[in-house]
């Protein structure tokens, strides 16, 4: 199977590492090109205007499940012209009564071809189908919902 990497780079800025007194801006470079400035959430002190981790797993979540959704309707020759998501990870306690990313709510709205029709029933089957190969998804188990509107 595949290995993919990213590379994470960290420098502390003053002279000691003390609790609460550091910054936890760090930069993810994917594919030795692209690089995201990432912190923690700002409810924890980071900076609202970089991403965190818990936003990057809503956006791998989506995007694998979108990924998935597009194959699967290809290889049904359905037309989709657009597919939009809205992603929400959730954070709370978790049964051990650790902080996690307890649930992560997907919300698509699928545009189709104009004269092509589909049974919201048909939809919401593929949605679902989509959501059970999809490999981020495999990973993170029962922490998703998928919400078709």
């Amino acid at each position: 199977m595949s290995d993919l990497s990213i590379d994470l780079h960290w420098q502390r800025a003053g002279p000691v590492l003390h609790t609460g007194k550091f910054s936890n801006a760090h930069t993810v470079q994917y594919n030795s090109s692209f690089d995201v400035q990432v912190d923690a959430a700002p409810d924890w002190g980071g900076d609202p205007a970089h991403t965190n981790p818990e936003q990057a797993l809503a956006a791998a979540l989506s995007s694998c499940h979108m990924m998935t959704f597009l194959a699967l309707a290809a290889k049904a020759g359905w037309p989709v012209a657009s597919y939009h998501d809205h992603a929400t990870a959730h954070l709370g306690k978790n049964a051990k009564g650790q902080m996690a990313v307890t649930q992560i709510d997907l919300h698509p709205v699928v545009r189709f071809d104009t004269g092509f029709t589909l049974d919201p029933t048909e939809l919401a089957q593929m949605q679902h189908r989509a959501h059970r190969y999809c490999f981020i998804a495999n990973t993170l188990s029962d922490s998703v919902e998928v919400n078709i509107l």
